[in-house]
């Protein structure tokens, strides 16, 4: 079982084979499609990430300043890298999914120019929040992060530079999370 339990990518297959064998048995009535998968994969995806954003906003951010100096190159240099990995590729997929779903569903046009009825000005309220979110983790956080982790070659004044364009960009989308997590759930409560 330890040996098991160590390995991430095998815990991680036989998860997405169990996902996949509930999808089959409980979806007697109806053939397993696209859009379940996607619905299914965009909640994955979104999880991964808002998890990555409050994980780094309510845990590391704040503790970082009490470890000690000769600890802190472990974080930034092993954990702050992989944090960053996942959390820049799941706010990606989490968007493309939800694009895609919109798209399949015929209401990408009415969401995202607020057209439609209620529950689809919800939803596009939503992705708009999103992409804005997005936008934040791939132009201005991962940016910013390569060079205060020493990803890429930076000058002391452009990391001190980094870190609070970087916080603010984490704080907005803090901010911007609980909106557009009410938005997403309350537009798909039936």
């Amino acid at each position: 079982m330890a040996k098991f339990f160590g390995n991430l990518h095998l815990v991680l297959a036989v998860g997405l084979v169990l996902a996949i064998a509930v999808m089959f048995a409980f979806s007697p009535d109806a053939p397993l499609d696209a859009n379940a998968v996607l619905h299914w994969l965009h909640v994955f995806f979104g999880i991964l990430w808002i998890g990555l954003l409050y994980y780094l906003n309510f845990v590391q951010v704040p503790t970082m300043p009490k470890v000690p100096v000769e600890l802190k190159a472990g974080v930034t240099g092993y954990i702050a890298p992989r944090v960053f990995f996942f959390f820049r590729w799941s706010a990606l997929l989490t968007v493309l999914t939800g694009l895609a779903i919109a798209i399949l569903g015929h209401f990408a046009h009415e969401a995202f120019t607020f057209t439609g009825g209620s529950r689809v000005k919800m939803i596009g309220l939503g992705m708009w929040l999103a992409l804005i979110m997005a936008a934040n983790v791939w132009f201005i956080i991962w940016p910013a992060q390569k060079k205060i982790l020493g990803i890429i070659e930076a000058t002391a004044e452009e990391k001190a530079a980094a870190a609070p364009r970087a916080l603010f960009a984490s704080r907005t989308n803090l901010l911007l999370s609980l909106p557009m997590l009410y938005c997403m759930v309350s537009a798909n409560i039936t």
